[in-house]
C-alpha cells in the first residue's frame, strides 16, 4: 500500500472510533439532584433533542422528583418511561411534568422515550 492509502485508512479508523466513543461509550458524570425542603431530591430536565442533563445522581432510599419540561414537538419526546420503576409520564409541550419515585437500591437505571432515541440515566448511590 502506498503512504497516502495508509493515511486515509488510519484517518477513517480514527473517525469511526471517535463516533463509536461519542455516541455509545461516552459517560457524563451527571448532575447531582438538589435536596429540597420537602424531603425530595429534585432535578429539572429539559427535553429538546434529548434530555439535558441526561444523567442525574441521587441517593438511595430517599424520594426523588424529576421535573421534565419539553421544548419541542417531536413525536418521540412526548413520553418518558422508567421501566425499572414501572413508571411513565406524558410530556405535553411547554408544561412541567413531575415523576416521583424512590430508588431503594444503588445502581444505574435507564429512562427514555418509547422509541429509545432519547436516553437518560438515573445513577443511585
Amino acid at each position: 500500500m502506498t503512504p497516502d492509502r495508509w493515511i486515509v485508512l488510519f484517518t477513517g479508523l480514527a473517525l469511526v472510533g471517535f463516533i463509536v466513543w461519542f455516541f455509545w461509550l461516552k459517560r457524563s458524570k451527571g448532575a447531582l439532584a438538589a435536596q429540597a425542603g420537602s424531603g425530595y431530591q429534585e432535578a429539572m430536565i429539559v427535553v429538546k433533542g434529548g434530555y439535558t442533563p441526561d444523567t442525574i445522581v441521587v441517593r438511595h432510599g430517599r424520594p426523588v422528583r424529576l421535573t421534565f419540561r419539553r421544548e419541542e414537538t417531536a413525536g418521540c419526546s412526548d413520553k418518558v418511561i422508567f421501566a425499572d420503576f414501572d413508571k411513565s409520564a406524558e410530556l405535553p409541550t411547554g408544561q412541567l411534568v413531575s415523576v416521583e419515585l424512590t430508588p431503594e437500591k444503588p445502581g444505574e437505571y435507564a429512562f427514555g422515550c418509547p422509541m429509545g432515541m432519547f436516553r437518560g440515566r438515573l445513577v443511585v448511590e
